[in-house]
Formats: C-alpha cells, sequence, structure tokens
C-alpha cells in the first residue's frame, strides 16, 4: 500500500502547481507534503557550531575525538556541536532569458520560483529569516531576509513579477553577496549556470571562504538533459544572437558529451567546495527535488 508520502508526491508535478495559483498557496503546499513523515525540521543542523568538550567514556563514536586536546591533556575528548538556533537564508534566482526555456508547460524560470517561494516558506516556518534576490547581468531586486510570514507574501509577489532578463553573470552576483551579507549564512542559487564556469566556482568559493553555507540548484530541462530531438532543427542562441540548422541525430552524441562534462565540472567543483549540489530536473515533481535534497542535508550533519 503506498503511503500518504507517495501520493503527495505524484501528485505535486510542476504543471500541477502551476495550476494552483498564487505562489504562496504553491509554496505552503509543497511545504505540507514535505512535512509528511517528518519528525524534525529539516533545515535544522544546516549550520552546525562546536558548542563544548565531554571526557570521552568506551561506547562513544571516535569521530568527533578531539585530537588536538589530547596531544596537550593526553586525555580523550569529544568535540560537541549544536545546530545554530537560527540562520539566514538568501534566495538567489537566475533570471535571464536562458532560465525562460522549457519543453513542456513549465520553464525552467517559473520551476525555480516553485522551489524559491517553497524554501522562503519552509524557512520562516521554523523562525529563520528569509530573503530574495533576482538577478541577470546584475542585481534587479532584493529583498532582505526576514522571519516573518509576511516576507513570504513579498517574495512570492516579486517572484510572480519576474519575466526572462537578457543575459546572466552569476559570478558578480556571488561576489557581491559574499561581500554583502553581514553574518554568517546560507546562500541558495537556483540557475542553470550558463555562464563561464570558472568564475562560477571563484563566486562559490568567495562564499564559503567568508564561511556561508552555500546550495546550488542546477535547474535544467529535460530537453536540455537528453536532446530529445528529431528531424531537422532550428536552435536559437538563448543569451546570445545566432541560430543553426541542422539535423540534432548528427550531433547528439557530441551534444551530450560536452553536457556531461559540463555537468562533471559543476559537480566536483561543488564538492571541493564542500557545497550541496543538486541537478534539478524540471519534469520532476518540485516536492520529490525538495524532500530529496533536504533528507540528504539531514543525513550529512549526522555522518560529521
Amino acid at each position: 500500500m503506498a503511503s500518504p508520502r507517495q501520493h503527495k508526491l505524484r501528485y505535486l508535478d510542476p504543471e500541477t502547481l502551476q495550476r494552483i495559483g498564487p505562489l504562496e498557496l504553491v509554496a505552503r503546499e509543497v511545504v505540507e507534503g514535505l512535512h509528511v513523515g517528518m519528525h524534525k525540521s529539516p533545515l535544522k543542523g544546516f549550520s552546525t557550531e562546536f558548542s563544548h568538550h565531554r571526557q570521552y567514556v568506551p561506547g562513544d563514536e571516535t569521530r568527533h575525538l578531539d585530537w588536538r586536546v589530547y596531544g596537550r591533556t593526553e586525555r580523550y575528548y569529544l568535540k560537541l556541536f549544536e545546530a545554530e538556533t537560527n540562520f539566514t537564508a538568501n534566495l538567489l534566482l537566475d533570471a535571464s532569458s536562458s532560465m525562460h526555456f522549457g519543453s513542456h508547460a513549465v520553464s525552467k524560470l517559473e520551476y525555480a520560483k516553485f522551489m524559491a517561494a517553497s524554501l522562503a516558506y519552509l524557512c520562516v516556518r521554523q523562525r529563520d529569516s528569509a530573503g530574495l534576490a533576482v538577478f541577470d547581468n546584475h542585481l534587479r531586486s532584493y529583498i532582505e531576509p526576514k522571519t516573518t510570514m509576511g516576507v513570504v507574501r513579498t517574495i512570492a509577489e516579486e517572484l510572480e513579477k519576474v519575466e526572462g532578463l537578457p543575459r546572466t553573470n552569476v559570478a558578480a552576483i556571488l561576489h557581491e553577496f559574499a561581500n554583502r551579507i553581514p553574518r554568517r549564512g546560507f546562500v541558495m542559487l537556483f540557475s542553470d549556470l550558463f555562464d563561464h564556469v570558472a568564475e562560477f566556482v571563484q563566486g562559490i568559493e568567495h562564499l564559503r571562504f567568508k564561511g556561508h553555507n552555500v546550495a546550488v540548484f542546477h535547474v535544467l530541462d529535460p530537453h536540455e538533459l537528453q536532446f530529445p530531438y528529431d528531424g531537422s532543427c532550428k536552435f536559437i542562441g538563448l543569451e546570445e544572437d545566432g541560430e543553426i540548422v541542422t539535423q540534432p541525430k548528427r550531433i547528439r552524441a557530441a551534444y551530450l558529451e560536452e553536457l556531461r562534462k559540463f555537468l562533471q565540472e559543476i559537480r566536483r567543483a561543488c564538492e571541493r567546495a564542500h557545497v550541496d549540489y543538486t541537478l534539478v530536473d524540471t519534469s520532476r515533481p518540485v516536492d520529490a527535488v525538495l524532500s530529496g535534497y533536504l533528507i540528504g542535508r539531514i543525513r550529512s550533519v549526522h555522518v560529521r
């Protein structure tokens, strides 16, 4: 027998969410689904700080032993950590024209809006603060993080106004936020990352250097991931001028190989920087993507 959680995941496909109405309602629907079967807040434990030491006793796990203390005292002590009581989440939405692409009813930009609104609602629901930045090659709008439910409505209203903008410069925005955010927080990026990879990597490394936790949601359309085109097709540049007419079967293998290398480079860069990376296929249910990410985060905290 299927669990209520499984029914919820099948129900919240992107096109269903599109029909629900205002983004604030979409966010509530998604988050209510995320809480089915979860016995703790899925965002708590994102950011942990050292709390105190406790002397080791037989049966304790050894991975938290503080070897520096042992070197000074020749006694075994465990390092204990506790989740920060509150954190600040800045949601960064790439609204460049390539994000406007969609092979089905929901574009990458619309899907990213669903995710951003849902995570904003989830943060505020657990008494953390959430803010929003919308950018292309410049910062177009910014909502300061707040802990009140009113900010969820403000974020949702701002997201509903967003349309595709000309070009992107992800790296510049990451550097700007590394310098802008006054205290350690969480930066969540929603983008297709069609930018210079080396510059993007420098941006996430800058954020990490400043002590911020970073989550990258790499939003791609299923046609970009699979390249299922047939016949003769015209491909038009999404952020640059130019077009090409070709037969997809002639270039499919080369395209998929370039895509594989692109995704691998992004993923490895995120791993090196200790940045959470999630490849998002916009044909998947939104709550399935978010719950998979959040559950993974909970598990990663538990194995530290």
